[in-house]
């Protein structure tokens, strides 16, 4: 596709804030541009957008990742501009920022993006679109899945997969066909979201795939949809020497619920690799069969911080009150990962003694831990646990911008956490269930203040919530519905 002449993004040359950036040095003009989008929303766009139009496409590419990150609407009209632009780099960037403030109204555009005549450019159109979640686009997305690229025609299966209209299901189906690896284990993915009838039938056979981040999909794909016919060939896959798809395959099997496999994942919690004992204590955990017990108790002493951390949840689902010693134990433990398990499992089985240890949690300097605690606190109705709670309702805050931080772990291994974002909607979640038993104004006040402050966008939201409330296939509630449940109706205004 031939590209259009850029038009200038924002205009009036004399513009203090442009006038500003085109002084600086490319470098610090870069600088400035990625310190404004770490600083969160902004009241003036001015320097972003102008710096589209910057005669140096570090800088334009720059800002064309920064609008992305910030999500800004007012950006919209101006990036959609900027996809004409003679950089490709800078097309793609735009391509991305674009599928990131989400509007609908720039979908035409991203579809004429699909036509570019950079493949790098087209994948980043299709990922968009994606983001977008825009139906209308499936027919230009299909005309790309014969790409000559293959990254074009990997982004194309995710895209289709991602909207997952009944539209997109013959193109998935032919995606399955694609030479290359990476696009069919998109295609068996997105036929796994959409539910599609047949579709199980089909992706079991991918099992059987020769190559194995498609098998690992298929997997993925058949323990999403707890198939219980998967269940042999999860098994021979099992048993085979490949160990980087043993970890699929384990979860799956305990998603399907097949006590058949009990054996061979009490041999895989023994396996010299510490990430398939996880995995493999995990599925135990869903199986909650009673030779899990003693094999989760023993891994508490596992040499790997994530074994022991996986050993404590699994005792959560399979142990009982006698556990507590050694879940108290684990309390102490050096790395956040086995506290987190072990805050868990004290609030699943429901060990209301332990309440006093817990509330100590609520100021761990790792926010995973601090999640937990929130969570079994409310769990366990503990009273005494109010006006932490309380306070931590007025420190918290409800944002998509929270980013995800890193975990401390042993060696190399690096873990990313998103608990902060979700210690908001958790706090409201476990003060409504302390609230319930009888009127207390301190709780009910604290709710009213904190909804006081969102939005309508933000209380329509789906509700961000701890581990335990997560479930396969389960759609959360939005953060509306959590405070009509926690904050009975007009208890605000009779406080008020």
């Amino acid at each position: 596709m031939p590209n259009r002449a850029r038009r200038p993004a924002r205009p009036p040359a004399t513009d203090p804030a442009r006038e500003a950036m085109t002084t600086l040095p490319p470098s610090e003009r870069a600088a400035r541009l990625r310190e404004t989008a770490g600083h969160g929303p902004v009241r003036d766009l001015g320097p972003l957008l102008y710096a589209l139009n910057d005669p140096v496409a570090g800088i334009r590419q720059t800002a064309a990742i920064a609008l992305g990150i910030l999500r800004d609407p007012r950006g919209r009209i101006s990036l959609e501009v900027a996809l004409t632009d003679p950089e490709p780099g800078v097309r793609a960037a735009v391509a991305e920022a674009l599928g990131a403030i989400g509007s609908p109204e720039s979908a035409p555009m991203l579809e004429r993006s699909l036509a570019d005549s950079e493949p790098h450019v087209r994948a980043r159109a299709a990922h968009a679109l994606a983001a977008l979640g825009a139906p209308g686009a499936i027919p230009a997305l299909a005309a790309r899945s014969s790409d000559p690229a293959p990254e074009v025609r990997q982004a194309v299966a995710i895209a289709l997969g991602r909207i997952g209209t009944d539209a997109a299901i013959p193109h998935l189906h032919r995606l399955l066909e694609d030479p290359f690896d990476r696009v069919r284990r998109e295609a068996v993915l997105g036929l796994g979201r959409s539910g599609a009838p047949g579709t199980i039938d089909t992706v079991r056979e991918f099992l059987r795939d020769p190559a194995r981040r498609v098998r690992v999909a298929a997997a993925v794909v058949a323990g999403r949809h707890r198939d219980g016919a998967s269940v042999p060939l999860l098994l021979e896959r099992l048993a085979a020497p490949e160990t980087w798809e043993k970890p699929a395959v384990l979860i799956a099997l305990g998603r399907i619920g097949a006590v058949e496999a009990v054996p061979a994942l009490l041999a895989a919690a023994d396996h010299p690799a510490h990430w398939i004992r996880v995995c493999a204590l995990h599925a135990l955990g869903d199986l909650a069969v009673p030779e899990a017990r003693p094999v989760a108790i023993a891994h508490l002493e596992d040499p790997s911080w994530s074994v022991r951390g996986a050993a404590a949840i699994a005792l959560g689902a399979v142990g009982g009150p006698d556990e507590l010693p050694a879940l108290l134990e684990t309390l102490r433990d050096e790395h956040p990962w086995p506290r987190r398990g072990a805050t868990y499992a004290i609030g699943r089985l429901n060990l209301t003694e332990a309440a006093p240890r817990v509330r100590e949690e609520l100021g761990d300097p790792v926010a995973e831990v601090r999640l937990a605690a929130v969570w079994t606190l409310g769990r366990l109705g503990d009273d005494g646990a109010r006006e932490d709670l309380v306070r931590l309702l007025y420190e918290s805050r409800s944002s998509d911008a929270i980013p995800p931080a890193p975990v401390e772990a042993d060696g190399d291994a690096k873990l990313l956490s998103d608990a902060e974002s979700r210690l908001f909607d958790a706090v409201v979640q476990a003060l409504g269930r302390l609230g319930r038993g009888m009127p207390d104004p301190l709780i009910h006040r604290a709710l009213a203040d904190a909804r006081e402050r969102l939005t309508e966008e933000e209380l329509d939201r789906l509700a961000r919530l701890p581990l335990p409330e997560i479930e396969i296939d389960r759609t959360p509630p939005t953060l509306r519905a959590l405070f009509e449940t926690a904050l009975p109706s007009g208890v605000d205004d009779e406080d008020g």
